[in-house]
């Protein structure tokens, strides 16, 4: 889901911001950084072919080839680009998803559709806020997380448009749903045990299960392709209800077979625009994700 707070209130007028795109093997937690910048950039989504990341940054969207030797704007038709950190690539690799906001109010973001080479977006989300997770592995359904009468929960809707579906009623924040690859569960964090954990549940929200039991605050589960693992991120330290950016953070590994967890990677300056999206390497080695560092002006 989109920060509470935009990019230029989060950041003060006397830093700057270095963003690195990273991927780590989950076998040897050998961490590679394929591209960096002094701009602030966000959430990789890697592409069906394995070939090239996708990752948004001030309000666009852009190609990198997976080895960072190209940057390339995606082109996209909107009067004035505020796509957000909540994007991602259909399961037959020929869709896109994003989650815009039409004007500078982040209460405005809504979920769209195109093609993904570009073109004109088509809008599938009637109400907002709505922020795009999740695509079901048969193409037919997006999961997303809206807020509705005050109250953030997860919703469903038709990839190609129609009636949005409530699935969580738990009073609290529940965000960042994502499809398990045949399509059984859907993973997400949630608030609903009055501290912010993973769960999952079966894609009409029945059967939800609370999964960790930590002392971190863990958002963004996302399942590898092969179905075997998940990858999320944990905030060192108790944020509520919230994932700002600039927080002491990692990604662990829960083994879906047996549901222990480890540590993928050590901590780093992270959080907001980490891992906000499906990051996985089509083969389910690796996982794409972003660090950051600040630096005070002189």
């Amino acid at each position: 889901m989109t920060p509470f707070l935009l990019v230029g209130v989060l950041l003060a007028q006397d830093t700057t911001v270095r963003s690195f795109l990273k991927t780590v093997d989950i076998a040897t937690r050998n961490i590679e950084t394929v591209y960096t910048a002094d701009r602030r950039f966000e959430a990789p989504n890697w592409s069906r072919d394995g070939r090239y990341f996708l990752i948004n940054s001030e309000g666009r969207l852009y190609r990198l080839t997976v080895r960072g030797s190209r940057l390339a704007e995606l082109p996209i038709d909107l009067s004035t680009p505020r796509i957000n950190n909540d994007h991602g690539i259909s399961p037959d690799g020929q869709t896109l998803v994003i989650s815009h906001e039409p004007t500078e109010d982040w209460l405005t973001s809504s979920v769209y559709i195109l093609s993904i080479n570009g073109g004109t977006p088509k809008q599938i989300t009637n109400k907002a806020p709505s922020f795009w997770h999740g695509w079901s592995p048969d193409g037919k359904t997006l999961a997303f997380v809206g807020r509705r009468d005050g109250e953030f929960d997860i919703y469903v809707v038709p990839a190609d448009g129609g009636e949005e579906r409530r699935i969580t009623t738990c009073p609290g924040l529940d965000d960042g749903p994502d499809y398990s690859p045949d399509g059984a569960f859907i993973y997400y964090n949630s608030y609903c045990s009055g501290k912010m954990e993973i769960w999952r549940m079966r894609p009409d929200g029945s059967q939800a299960e609370q999964l960790t039991h930590d002392q971190f605050s863990n958002w963004f589960p996302h399942p590898s392709p092969d179905g075997h693992w998940i990858v999320y991120l944990a905030f060192l330290q108790d944020q509520a209800q919230d994932h700002p950016f600039g927080r002491q953070v990692k990604l662990r590994l829960m083994d879906l077979r047996d549901q222990s967890v480890r540590d993928l990677t050590p901590e780093f300056f992270g959080g907001q625009g980490t891992i906000n999206v499906p990051s996985w390497s089509p083969d389910s080695r690796r996982v794409a994700f972003v660090s950051y560092e600040q630096h005070v002006r002189h």
